[in-house]
């Protein structure tokens, strides 16, 4: 952290302002203050609380007053006005306290020279921390990939069902870094209260190929090591030919998610697209609610896909966005200005089909990226079995009767979580 304010002595004096904003906004969980190191957040909060003046004062002090008792020990002396206070090397640091370390610096000014919006990308963060994996058998696909190529810095997640891809025009050195996502995930809210960023890549030790990712603010320089690893071939699992696409707000799409995630039985919640004729319709495909979207439609086509993905989809594009289909089997592709996202189908050839045409009997089997499913005709064991027993008693009028029962039960409520992974890991 870089404060501006003055020397004093082997301490300084700042705005309390300016140190609160710089406290706030490290990800660090201990400060260190010249020689003392003091638990950041429980610092913050007592900085906070301050009153009587704007201006703070922080000096060591190895022979201090504390209420008429002499302080023989080194302490840290923080005045702010009347309030005057003594403390000690490890304050605020408890046994769970993270071992992580930032520095406070005291200068004039510090000179960043911007070559990225700050706000700007705090948003792009935004977009492709969600989607990476949670599985720690993946550690590529937890983090996200920096690359800087021919004046692009793009931003590159997956989860092994859903690839997000955000491109921002950028200045500066081409390279590339993984960063894990848990490192990133405080960054977002404190950029967006910096004034100037400036990103950059230096080399981590003495690894030609290792490389950290630096992060550059009026106030406070973030440093992160690369993760090893290589992330996947990411531009070859974008489709690039597609047979449909439609246009529609966002804001109205998520609020007709949202009244079919209430009809659902199950946190795992299918919903069926149909596009045709100059609108999007959104439906449960146990038939219990839609929804009717006004969209600017080319072709015609059919999908399902996992509820919460979408949602997902549309909270990170924001605005109008373009969905563009092959088919109902394979990956659906999501974009808006600078921004892709790759989503998975939940059913291959099961999406709802349109009232007065008959329902055909398709077993619900997963998506998969590059082969097509087969319906199954057949009737299943359990079925079988029942109807075999039936006719065997002379019951056959009591056998079609079980067999048409069960055929007319959707069979797709036992797989509703089957969704194939994108090929990312």
């Amino acid at each position: 952290m870089n404060i501006e304010g003055k020397r004093s002595g082997e301490g300084f004096c700042a705005h309390k302002a300016i140190l609160v904003n710089a406290l706030s906004r490290a990800l660090a969980e201990r400060v260190v203050l010249m020689d003392f190191t003091i638990g950041r957040k429980g610092f913050l909060t007592y900085i906070k609380s301050l009153g009587g003046s704007n201006v703070i004062k922080v000096v060591p002090s190895s022979n201090g007053n504390a209420s008429g008792l002499r302080v023989a020990d080194k302490r840290l002396k923080v005045v702010c006005g009347t309030n005057i206070s003594y403390l000690e090397d490890m304050a605020w640091v408890g046994d769970k306290t993270p071992l992580t370390l930032c520095d406070v610096r005291v200068s004039p000014s510090n000179t960043v020279k911007p070559n990225l919006g700050a706000l700007e990308l705090s948003e792009a963060l935004s977009r492709v921390v969600p989607f990476t994996t949670t599985e720690d058998s993946k550690p590529v696909l937890q983090c996200v990939l920096f690359r800087v190529k021919d004046g692009k810095l793009t931003l590159v997640s997956a989860d092994g069902y859903r690839l997000a891809v955000v491109k921002l025009d950028f200045d500066g050195d081409e390279g590339q870094v993984l960063i894990n996502r848990d490192e990133l995930r405080g960054i977002i809210s404190a950029l967006r209260r910096a004034y100037r960023v400036r990103v950059g890549f230096e080399k981590s030790g003495e690894s030609l190929d290792g490389m950290s990712l630096v992060l550059d603010t009026e106030l406070i320089r973030y440093k992160w090591r690369g993760a090893d690893g290589n992330f996947p071939e990411y531009e070859k699992l974008i489709p690039a030919n597609f047979n449909t696409s439609v246009s529609f707000d966002t804001n109205e799409a998520i609020k007709a998610v949202s009244s079919l995630k209430v009809l659902s039985d199950s946190k795992n919640y299918p919903i069926d697209l149909t596009i045709v004729n100059g609108k999007l319709t959104m439906s449960s495909p146990d038939e219990k609610g839609q929804a009717e979207i006004p969209a600017d439609t080319q072709g015609e086509g059919r999908i399902r896909l996992d509820g919460s993905y979408l949602a997902d989809a549309l909270r990170a594009c924001g605005g109008m966005v373009e969905l563009k289909l092959v088919d109902s089997k394979s990956p659906m592709l999501f974009t808006s200005p600078d921004y892709e996202l790759v989503v998975m189908p939940m059913f291959a050839g099961e999406a709802q089909q349109p009232k007065g045409e008959p329902v055909k009997a398709e077993a619900s089997q997963p998506t998969e990226p590059t082969e097509t499913t087969e319906p199954e005709a057949e009737t299943t064991e359990g079925e079988q079995s029942e109807v075999e027993e039936a006719e065997k008693v002379g019951a056959v009028a009591e056998a079609e009767a079980i067999a048409n029962a069960k055929a007319e039960k959707p069979k797709h409520k036992a797989k509703r979580k089957a969704k194939e992974p994108v090929a990312v890991a």
